[in-house]
């Protein structure tokens, strides 16, 4: 399989065509953002650890009855994808207070909450990904009310299955962040599942195992994102 020429490139990743009109190419990069874009920098192999990580939790997803864009994994930094068109919606799963939650709100960072929350932002890095209603989702045409529930449903039964697996290594999912896509008249999951987009907290220490490290200026982000990828690969 052959990358053609690049159809765009975001925060963490490149996406390029292939022979194939369905199937795409991703490329994952060393690049690392946070808020919003303002604090820019590089965590070394960052790309390979998401890349990796993400083909893992893609197959356990898909294994549990979740489809996702996943074809196949191509090589350390790059995956064969289904060529989805994405929505425009960034989809955020809490289930221990932390980040915005804790400003906005006032919830003591760490404290589990009663239920998983749900919350739905616009994609678009112009307007900061504002919180969003499914009112404004419909008034915008973002999607329509039918893909917004399979979103919302699939959204939930992800975060069941990423907490059990990561539980497993000994993690605690805080949080996490995904996307999805439309695809051959389906909405399926798309984008990444790594410590760029999840918080994951140590079971037995609370030290934080993801994008804190970088947002936070906590160090030891490089060899924090290959000890998630080393527990993820036993």
């Amino acid at each position: 399989m052959s990358k053609l020429n690049m159809l765009y490139e975001g925060k963490a990743k490149k996406v390029y065509k292939t022979e194939k009109e369905n199937e795409y190419i991703v490329e994952y990069k060393d690049d690392a953002t946070a808020l919003n874009g303002l604090k820019k920098g590089t965590i070394s192999d960052k790309g390979i650890v998401n890349n990796k990580l993400s083909a893992i939790i893609f197959k356990i997803l898909e294994e549990k009855g979740i489809e996702t864009h996943l074809i196949e994994l191509l090589n350390d930094r790059e995956t064969l994808v289904k060529a989805v068109e994405i929505l425009p919606l960034e989809v955020i799963v809490r289930n221990i207070a932390a980040g915005s939650i804790s400003k906005r709100l006032g919830i003591e960072e760490g404290t589990v909450l009663k239920k998983p929350l749900l919350e739905l932002c616009y994609k678009n890095d112009e307007l900061g990904d504002p919180f969003i209603s499914e009112d404004h989702i419909e008034i915008l045409n973002l999607a329509t009310p039918k893909e917004v529930e399979i979103v919302k449903e699939n959204a939930l039964k992800i975060n069941e299955v990423l907490i059990e697996f990561f539980k497993g290594i000994n993690l605690k999912l805080v949080d996490f962040k995904i996307e999805f896509g439309r695809y051959d008249g389906r909405v399926i999951l798309a984008d990444e599942i790594s410590p760029d987009t999840c918080r994951l907290w140590d079971v037995n220490t609370n030290k934080k195992m993801d994008k804190d490290r970088f947002r936070r200026d906590l160090g030891d982000a490089e060899s924090t994102y290959q000890e998630v990828l080393k527990r993820a690969s036993k």
